[in-house]
């Protein structure tokens, strides 16, 4: 699972199994005539640029046709590009916090003034989030597509597509960090789950 989890292509797996994922291009490296043909195929003007192994939005990159790579840029490992999604920075991202398969608590991050990244490293913030009933079930959806059963716990994180959806950017099965700030329950669910497990 750890294996599993570590790279992004796992991305590719849950789609098959019926999740919704931001459209993505899977490429061995990335220069600027990748940039360029990636707008193109999602018929866009601004890309994102990710590494398939990363964390934190450390080596990200976001393009638009105004502003392309320099001729010699090159992403230099296996990466991911795929369309900006304005809800990023219009609406933020939200992080559904799941323990031994039920829902915890719910996060809202929002990106900086000026910033598309959520992250705090880049100066973005998080608030507690009570989803829709449907935003919620797509959370649920997306974890029931996980290939290894009930795990004690997972964080789904999402953004919302043009067409009103949500859809998945990431399903951390081997995050730490599962913000308790926002989920005052959170030590007390994992203590029984792990509990419940244990007898």
């Amino acid at each position: 699972m750890v294996r599993w989890n570590a790279e992004k292509r796992y991305l590719r797996e849950l789609e098959e199994r019926g999740a919704t994922i931001i459209p993505t291009l899977w490429l061995g490296d990335a220069a600027r005539t990748e940039v360029l043909s990636a707008m193109d195929e999602f018929g866009t003007d601004r890309v994102v640029v990710k590494r398939q192994v990363g964390a934190g939005g450390l080596g990200q990159h976001s393009f638009t046709r105004a502003a392309l790579p320099d001729e010699g840029w090159r992403m230099g490992r296996p990466c991911m590009i795929q369309p900006f999604l304005p809800s990023v920075v219009e609406e933020g991202e939200y992080t559904f916090v799941f323990v031994d398969g039920q829902f915890s608590h719910g996060v809202l991050k929002r990106a900086a003034e000026g910033e598309y990244r959520i992250q705090s490293l880049f100066g973005g913030y998080e608030s507690d989030y009570a989803p829709e009933p449907a935003d919620l079930a797509q959370a649920q959806a997306v974890v029931s597509t996980l290939p290894f059963g009930n795990l004690l716990y997972c964080r789904i994180d999402m953004a919302r597509l043009p067409s009103g959806k949500l859809a998945v950017m990431e399903a951390e099965a081997i995050e730490p960090y599962l913000y308790p700030e926002q989920g005052p329950q959170l030590g007390k669910r994992l203590a029984a789950a792990i509990m419940n497990r244990l007898i």
